[in-house]
């Protein structure tokens, strides 16, 4: 056999292959959810359920709710060389437009989830 006639036969098994991954794992495959960024906005999504007073009052000037914080975490830009790392927190920084605003987020997670699996909104600023 030539190398020709193993290329075709390397190409086509390459496409059903493909195909059928596709199709075991659908829009699985393009999920890009394993980033450390992306990992990073998974779970603040899912986790941030406080605020410290501090930007309780900031939430408050500008007439939003946590709730809009969290739903804007989805088109935001973490900044993951700026994450600060304690002893059991993590500091998560990151940039996002909240009702029109932008903003830049500080948000404080516990590396211990068996500990409190909550993040805490630790400050809010314009940008």
């Amino acid at each position: 056999m030539d190398l020709n006639r193993r290329l075709q036969l390397y190409l086509i098994g390459l496409i059903i292959g493909g195909v059928v991954a596709y199709f075991f794992y659908g829009d699985r495959l393009t999920n890009a959810a394993w980033t450390p960024e992306e990992k990073i906005k998974q779970r603040m999504r899912s986790t941030l359920l406080k605020s410290t007073p501090e930007a309780e009052q900031q939430l408050a000037a500008w007439s939003i709710q946590l709730s809009d914080v969290r739903a804007s975490i989805a088109e935001a830009s973490v900044h993951v060389s700026d994450t600060k790392r304690t002893g059991d927190s993590l500091y998560y920084t990151m940039d996002t437009k909240v009702l029109g605003r932008d903003a830049r987020l500080v948000v404080v997670g516990l590396r211990d989830f068996d500990r409190d699996s909550t993040a805490t909104l630790w400050r809010i600023e314009p940008r």
